[in-house]
Formats: C-alpha cells, structure tokens, sequence
C-alpha cells in the first residue's frame, strides 16, 4: 500500500503544476488591470508602474510564474493586493467553513441518499421504489442556486430557528466540546447555520446516491453468492446489508469522493446566496476585484484537496472490501 500511495502522490506532481499554469494564464491573459483598479481612474502612469514593479507585474509572463511558482513550493502564496494580508492567511481562515459545509452537505446526501436507494433496489417496483426515484429525479434536475433561494425564501423566512445568512459558531467545535465539556450550544448554534446550505448543496448528491446505490444493489442481489445465502436461510435483512450492500457501496464511495471534491469548488455559488465565508465566496470577491494572488492560490488549494481526496476514496476500497490489495 505503501508503494502505491507514494505512486499516487508522484503522479499528482504534474497534475498539480498543470493545473497551476493553466490558471495563471487565464487570469494574467484575462482583461482587466488590478492595479488601476486599485488606484482609480485618477492614477498617475509613475504610480501605476511603481506598483507594477513592486508586485512584479511589469516581468515577464514566464518569469512571474516560476517566482510565483517557487513561492507556493515554500508555502508562500503570496499577498492580497487589495487586502495586504498574505493568501494562505485568508485561504486557512476559510478553509474551516468550506470543509465544515461540504463534510455536512455529504453527510446528509449519504443519510438520505443511501437509504432511499436501497429501499428502492429491495422493493423494486413498489410505490416506494417510484416514490425514491421521483425524488431522485428532483434532486438531480433542481439547480443548487435555486434550491438556495427557494430556501431562503419559504423556509428561512418562516422557520425562526434557521438564519438566513452568515455563520456563526462552528460543527467542528460544537462536536469536540459536546465530547470534553458535554454542552451542546454551540453544535446546536453551528447547525442552525449550516443546515440549509448544505442541504441545497447535499440534494443533488442525495439524487446521484439514491440511483446509484439502487442501480449497484440491484446488480448484487442478482449474483449467485446472493442467491447461496438465501439459500442457506438467512433472513433479507442480513442478506442485503452485510452480503449485498458491501459490494454495492463501492461505485457510491468513488461517488462520494468526486462530488465532495466538487462540492469545494461548486460551494461558490451557495456560499454567497448564503453569505458563507467560505474559500468559495473569498475567491468571487477576489475574481471581482481582480486579486491575482487569491485566485491563483485559493484554486491551487482547492485542486489539492481535490485530489488527497481522491487518494483517500481510493485507499477506503479496502476498507469495504478486503479483497481489494494494493500491491
């Protein structure tokens, strides 16, 4: 397994720095001066270049990259050209409500997602199995910014215990002082806020888990070592979930990684419908601003956890299935 993580970590190397060029061009080679829009249409030529020389715009394209480049290899990802406060500064105080709001919005997808499909797959032509797949279906064709402000509009509105914007408290800390000081205000205070951000992001996941998981069951449950079991009497329910559902969880585990790692970069849009301060919203004000830094290092960030994710989905195969080695 070793050797296999290593290999996985090498090949992320070229992946990682491709990803890197690819957004410096597009935001070096994109219109718009971040400098004049700094100073002002009232900026003198001699201070527009005096900052270009201090931030090193006035250098060649290659030769900003490689800088930038050598820089981020140290961690350093440079400074916010409007702010003045360095990017990893700003990115890793909003890390924590990004992973906060993706890790909740999963949670719930797999709560109801999973279920849902396997209820779907055990009783196959029921009203329930219809009744799942509608709601599927819903999940998968409503847009997220929708359902955001459908949220916003007739539940958060009515409902007086679900704010509507902003963050306050965390799920993390809620959780670890539940545990060592047995209080739950401030889990209660940080669900409250995540809540109806991460369903809207959650829905459409919850829709691919339910088809998914109903789809892979389904094509279990037909196998001969499925049939053997019944065979030998053992009761429907031990048959699915300990026989059945083990092998069927694998597709919905790569699933699970590639859509979590979306939902990092697809929190952009929910993150400021809700006014999360997230790495997502902290990068649309950065696009809007023309703040290179931010959105060179806020997406080289996200591109990395992108992928450990990948790499841990890969390595839990084992987890569900021991047969899986990694030699």
């Amino acid at each position: 397994m070793y050797r296999y993580i290593i290999r996985r970590l090498i090949q992320m190397v070229p992946l990682l720095i491709g990803i890197s060029i690819l957004v410096f061009l597009l935001v070096h080679l994109s219109p718009g001066d971040p400098i004049r829009m700094l100073l002002g249409e009232d900026a003198t030529e001699e201070d527009v270049e005096r900052l270009n020389a201090i931030y090193g715009f006035d250098l060649p394209l290659h030769i900003q990259y490689f800088r930038w480049l050598s820089n981020a290899l140290r961690g350093n990802l440079g400074v916010s050209i409007r702010q003045g406060i360095p990017v990893t500064t700003l990115i890793f105080e909003r890390m924590g409500a990004t992973l906060e709001l993706a890790i909740v919005s999963v949670i719930i997808a797999i709560l109801l997602g999973i279920p849902l499909g396997i209820v779907a797959a055990v009783k196959r032509g029921s009203v329930w199995d219809y009744l799942s797949m509608i709601v599927a279906l819903l999940g998968v064709s409503t847009p997220s910014f929708w359902l955001a402000l459908m949220l916003l509009s007739h539940v958060a509105l009515k409902v007086e215990f679900l704010p509507m914007f902003g963050r306050d408290g965390s799920v993390f800390k809620g959780l670890w002082i539940l545990v060592t000081q047995f209080r739950a205000d401030e889990l209660l205070t940080g669900l409250r806020y995540v809540l109806l951000p991460a369903f809207s992001i959650g829905a459409s996941m919850m829709a691919i888990i339910t088809r998914l998981t109903r789809s892979s069951l389904l094509e279990v449950l037909g196998k001969d070592y499925i049939r053997t079991a019944r065979a030998k009497g053992l009761g429907d329910r031990i048959v699915v979930l300990k026989h059945a559902l083990r092998n069927a969880l694998l597709p919905v585990i790569t699933i699970v990684g590639i859509q979590f790692g979306a939902m990092l970069g697809g929190a952009v849009v929910t993150e400021t419908v809700f006014a999360w301060p997230g790495v997502g919203r902290l990068i649309v004000n950065a696009i809007s601003q023309r703040d290179f830094p931010i959105i060179q290092g806020g997406v080289l960030m996200m591109a990395i956890i992108f992928t450990m994710v990948n790499l841990a989905v890969d390595l839990s195969y084992a987890l569900v299935n021991p047969r899986i080695r990694y030699d």
